[in-house]
C-alpha cells in the first residue's frame, strides 16, 4: 500500500474521530456539571455528592478495560462502538431513577454511564494507530480537541435540557442525561458506519507486510527487549495520567456543590464547567505540537506547575467570583491535558500486539485512581473546606517532577517501538 493511501486512510481516520468526539463531548459532560447536584438531591448530603463522580469512574474503569480488549482482539470500531452503546444505556437509565425518585437504581446506572467516559477517551488512541511517530501528538490532539465543542455546549445546556425533563415529569437535574444518552448513541452509530478501515487493524496489516526495501530505510538501531521497555514506558506515561486524573477530579467534583452552597446557580455552574473542559481540550492542538517537539518530559513537568497554580487559583478565588471560579477550572483543565497529551504520546508507541490492551489497562488504573478522588473529595469538603481540597490537589500535581525527572528512558523506548514497523513510516499526514 502506497504512503499517499495510508496517508489518506489516516485523514479519514481522524474526519471520524472528530464527529464522533464532538457528539460524545456533550454526553461527557452531563455528568460533570450536574451529577453531583442530582446525587445531592436524590441521597440528600453533601458528604455523598461525590458518589457519581466516583461511581462512573468506577464504570469507566471497567469500561476502559473492556474497550481496550475487543479493540486489541476485534478493533478500534467495536470496541468504541460498543463503548458509547453502553454509556447511553447509563444515561438513559440515570433519567429513569430520577424520574422514580430511585437513588438504588441511579448509583447502578451511574455506573454503567461511565462507559461512555472510557471510551471519549480511548479514542484518542485510535488518532495515532497510523500515524507517523513524529505527528502521534498531534493526531492524539486532534481527537482530544474534537470534544471541545460537545463539551463545551453541553453545561450551557443544562437550563434548556432541564426545562425539557420538567415537560415530561422528569427532574430538572435529570435534563443534561438525555442529551448524553442521544450524543452517546450518536457518535457510536458514526463510528460503526464510518470508521472503515479500522485503524488498528490496518496497521497491524501494514506491518506485517513491510518488505526488506521499507525495513532497510529504518534506523538499523536494535528496538529493546520486550521484557524491559514496555514495563519502564507504561509506568512513566501512566504515572503522569494517573495523578492528573486525581487532581482534576478532586476539585472539578466538588466545584459545583461549592458554588450552589454559595449562592450559585445552574447557569453560573455551567459557565465554570464549560471553561474547565475548554481547558481540558481546546489547548490539545498546540500540546501535541509541544509534545512531538520537545518530549512528554517537558510537557509532564508543564502539567505539575499548571495543577499547582490552579489549586492555588482555587482555594484562594473569593466565592462569589464566577469569572475567577473559571479562570481556575479552566487552568485546571489544561493542567490536565498536558499531562495526557504528553502521557498518552508515550503509550502510543507501545508494539502493535499489545497496544490497545496495555492501553486499556492504563486506562483502568486512570479510572480507579479518578474514582477514588471523586468519592473522597466529598469527605475532604465536609471535613474542612474546599479551599483546603483545592490546595491539597495542587501539593499533589507535585509528585509528577520527580516522576518525569527520573524517566530519563521513558520517551526514547516509546520511540524506539517503531522501528520493527517500518511500514508505518508513510501512514501518517504530513
Amino acid at each position: 500500500m502506497s504512503g499517499a493511501s495510508e496517508s489518506s486512510h489516516q485523514r479519514h481516520t481522524l474526519r471520524t474521530l472528530v464527529l464522533a468526539q464532538v457528539l460524545s463531548g456533550a454526553g461527557l459532560a452531563a455528568g460533570v456539571t450536574v451529577g453531583a447536584l442530582l446525587a445531592e438531591d436524590m441521597l440528600g448530603t453533601t458528604s455523598l455528592a461525590g458518589i457519581p463522580s466516583a461511581l462512573f469512574t468506577i464504570g469507566s474503569a471497567a469500561a476502559a478495560v473492556t474497550v481496550g480488549r475487543i479493540s486489541n482482539r476485534h478493533g478500534r470500531r467495536p470496541g468504541l462502538a460498543v463503548g458509547y452503546a453502553v454509556g447511553a444505556t447509563g444515561a438513559a437509565v440515570i433519567v429513569v431513577a430520577a424520574a422514580i425518585d430511585s437513588a438504588p437504581l441511579l448509583l447502578v446506572a451511574l455506573l454503567v454511564y461511565g462507559a461512555g467516559t472510557a471510551t471519549n477517551l480511548q479514542a484518542r488512541y485510535a488518532g495515532a494507530d497510523l500515524a507517523l511517530p513524529a505527528r502521534r501528538g498531534r493526531a492524539v490532539s486532534t481527537v482530544l480537541v474534537a470534544t471541545t465543542l460537545g463539551a463545551v455546549v453541553g453545561p450551557n445546556l443544562v437550563t434548556p435540557m432541564g426545562g425539557l425533563a420538567e415537560a415530561i415529569d422528569v427532574p430538572r437535574l435529570a435534563g443534561p442525561f438525555i442529551l448524553a444518552a442521544v450524543a452517546y448513541g450518536a457518535a457510536g452509530l458514526v463510528l460503526v458506519t464510518r470508521l472503515r478501515p479500522d485503524p488498528l487493524l490496518l496497521a497491524r496489516q501494514l506491518a506485517t507486510d513491510a518488505t526488506p526495501a521499507e525495513v532497510g530505510t529504518a534506523d538499523p538501531a536494535p528496538a529493546p527487549a520486550p521484557a524491559t521497555w514496555p514495563a519502564r514506558a507504561v509506568v512513566a506515561g501512566g504515572a503522569v495520567m494517573v495523578i492528573t486524573q486525581i487532581v482534576m477530579v478532586a476539585i472539578m467534583t466538588m466545584t459545583p456543590i461549592h458554588m450552589k452552597h454559595h449562592g450559585h446557580g445552574v447557569g453560573a455552574t455551567g459557565v465554570v464547567i464549560a471553561a474547565h473542559i475548554a481547558g481540558m481540550y481546546l489547548p490539545s492542538p498546540l500540546s501535541g505540537a509541544l509534545v512531538d517537539r520537545l518530549g512528554a518530559r517537558a510537557l509532564g513537568f508543564g502539567s505539575g506547575m499548571m495543577l499547582l497554580l490552579a489549586g492555588i487559583l482555587a482555594a484562594v478565588m473569593p466565592v462569589g467570583s464566577v469569572v475567577g471560579l473559571a479562570i481556575a477550572l479552566a487552568v485546571l483543565g489544561l493542567g490536565w491535558n498536558l499531562g495526557l497529551v504528553a502521557g498518552t504520546s508515550i503509550l502510543s508507541g507501545l508494539p502493535l500486539a499489545i497496544r490497545a490492551r496495555t492501553q486499556g489497562a492504563v486506562d483502568l488504573c486512570i479510572a480507579v485512581a479518578g474514582s477514588g478522588a471523586g468519592l473522597g473529595s466529598g469527605f475532604v469538603v465536609t471535613g474542612a473546606s474546599y479551599g483546603f481540597l483545592a490546595a491539597l490537589g495542587g501539593v499533589v500535581a507535585l509528585a509528577i517532577v520527580p516522576i518525569v525527572a527520573l524517566a530519563v528512558d521513558a520517551e526514547r523506548l516509546a520511540d524506539d517501538t517503531d522501528r520493527p514497523e517500518p511500514a508505518l513510516a508513510g501512514s501518517g499526514t504530513r
